[in-house]
């Protein structure tokens, strides 16, 4: 098998319960947060140089669908990664990373309300039928971070 990371995402096929936990305003000194369920179907694909999850979110406002493509690239052993959001499909800034120790950290560079930020993921406390998915924002380019967003997945099958 490859040790290269390619296999880094390996643990995420199936089906999944997610518990979100989302920051209502983002870099606006907001402590408020919603909470509410959703469903996530992760496979592999290009013969698993990458994967991409089928994502149902039940939003307090309304239910939303949404996908994440993650693809490898062996040369430089990173992933990189896209979110689609199905209201607005289109693909956002990816972000760039890897696995460490456990971890997986991935960031990019995106906007919010015109103003430049930096986006961080990090996957963590991952085991074969759990795992924590986060994301927070900088608008200092990475002095300070506030995490707006934290997925707990439990998986289904």
């Amino acid at each position: 098998m490859q040790t290269d990371g390619r296999h880094d995402f390996d643990f995420f096929f199936g089906q999944w319960a997610v518990d979100h936990s989302r920051l209502r305003e983002r870099l606006a000194g907001c402590d408020r947060w919603d909470a509410f369920a959703g469903t996530c179907d992760t496979r592999p694909i290009i013969g698993g140089l990458g994967n991409v999850d089928d994502n149902r979110l039940e939003l307090p406002g309304g239910t939303y669908e949404a996908a994440t493509i993650r693809l490898f690239a062996p040369e430089t052993a990173n992933w990189s990664i896209w979110w689609v959001d199905g209201r607005r499909p289109r693909l956002e800034p990816p972000v760039h990373g890897r696995f460490a120790d456990g971890v997986g950290t991935f960031f990019g560079d995106d906007t919010l309300d015109g103003r430049a930020i930096r986006v961080r993921f990090r996957w963590h406390t991952v085991t074969a039928h759990s795992a924590t998915w986060e994301q927070a924002f900088s608008d200092d380019d990475g002095g300070s971070w506030e995490t707006n967003w934290i997925m707990r997945f439990s998986r289904r099958a």
